[in-house]
C-alpha cells in the first residue's frame, strides 16, 4: 500500500523507542538513588582520632547539658534501655549510664569502641554500621544519636533503623550542627567559601533542621525540633581555630541564648517519638 511502513521500518521504529525508554528508566533511577555515606572514610578518620583524649569536643559541662536535654525531650525515666548512636569513644554513654539508663554505645570505629571499653567499663559497647544495625526489632526504648545525623548525606535509612530498634512509643534526641548558624554555616559548609575540612569526613555537612524534621516524619516519628546554645567547645582539629574558642564560646554564650536568635543557634536537637 502506498504510504504503508516496511517490517524494516517498524522494527526500527520500535528499536528507536525501546532505546529512549531505557535511557530514560536509567536516568530516572539515577537521579532516586541515595547518596552512600563513605563508610571507609569514617572509619579511617576516627580511627586515626581514637588516642586522642581531647577528641572529646565540648566540655565536661556542655556534654551534661546535652544529657539533661535527652532525658527532657524523650520523657525517658531510669531503667530504660537506651542506645547511644555514633558513641565515639563513649562519653554519652557513661553520662546516660549515670543518668540510670542501661546503655549500649555503637560505633563504626572499632579504635573508638576499644577506647570506650577501657574508660567506661560499665557500659556494653558494639562496632557496628548504624544503617544495619545488628539488634532485634523493638530492642530499645530510647535512643540518643550523638551528632550522627550529619555524617549522612541521605539520612532516611539510619533513622528507619531508628524507628526498627525502638520499642512502640520509644523516643530519640539527635543533635548536629544548625547550617542555619553562621559559624557552623562559614566553617563547616561545603558551599562557603571559607569552608575547611581539617577535622571532619567529607561526609559531614551541618543539617537544615526542617528537612530533618520532615524525613523523620517519614519514618514513623511524631518529630520536634528545638535548637541549641551554649554548647562551648574545648577542642577542634584546626589548631588556628582552636586559638578563636574562646571567642565563639563567648558569643554564642551572649548572642545565641536570646530567644529570637533561637533558628540561629549552633546546634539542632531533633527528638522524636514513636507511635504505640
Amino acid at each position: 500500500m502506498p504510504g504503508a511502513a516496511n517490517n524494516t521500518d517498524i522494527i526500527a521504529l520500535r528499536g528507536f523507542f525501546h532505546t529512549g525508554i531505557i535511557r530514560y528508566n536509567s536516568q530516572i533511577s539515577t537521579r532516586n538513588l541515595p547518596m552512600l555515606q563513605d563508610k571507609q572514610q569514617e572509619v579511617a578518620f576516627f580511627d586515626r582520632h581514637a588516642d586522642k583524649e581531647a577528641y572529646d569536643v565540648f566540655t565536661p559541662q556542655s556534654n551534661a547539658r546535652l544529657v539533661q536535654a535527652f532525658v527532657r525531650l524523650t520523657g525517658l525515666p531510669p531503667g530504660s534501655k537506651v542506645v547511644d548512636l555514633g558513641c565515639g569513644s563513649g562519653i554519652f554513654s557513661e553520662l546516660l549510664r549515670q543518668a540510670g539508663y542501661t546503655v549500649v554505645g555503637v560505633d563504626i570505629s572499632p579504635k573508638l569502641i576499644e577506647r570506650g571499653k577501657t574508660l567506661y567499663p560499665g557500659v556494653e559497647f558494639v562496632v557496628a554500621d548504624v544503617e544495619t544495625l545488628p539488634f532485634a526489632d523493638e530492642s530499645f526504648d530510647g535512643a540518643l544519636l550523638s551528632g550522627l545525623i550529619h555524617h549522612f548525606p541521605d539520612p532516611h535509612l539510619l533513622m528507619k533503623e531508628t524507628h526498627r530498634i525502638l520499642r512502640p512509643d520509644g523516643s530519640f534526641m539527635a543533635f548536629d550542627p544548625n547550617r542555619l548558624n553562621p559559624f557552623m554555616y562559614l566553617y563547616r559548609d561545603r558551599s562557603s567559601p571559607l569552608y575547611s575540612s581539617v577535622g571532619v569526613t567529607p561526609n559531614e555537612r551541618p543539617i537544615l533542621a526542617k528537612h530533618i524534621a520532615t524525613l523523620c516524619h517519614e519514618q514513623g516519628f511524631e518529630v520536634t525540633t528545638q535548637y541549641q546554645a551554649r554548647l562551648s567547645y574545648r577542642y577542634v582539629a584546626s589548631p588556628l581555630t582552636r586559638i578563636f574558642l574562646p571567642i565563639y564560646n563567648a558569643i554564642d554564650f551572649a548572642l545565641f541564648s536570646l530567644p529570637f536568635m533561637a533558628p540561629l543557634r549552633p546546634f539542632v536537637l531533633t527528638s522524636g517519638r514513636k507511635s504505640a
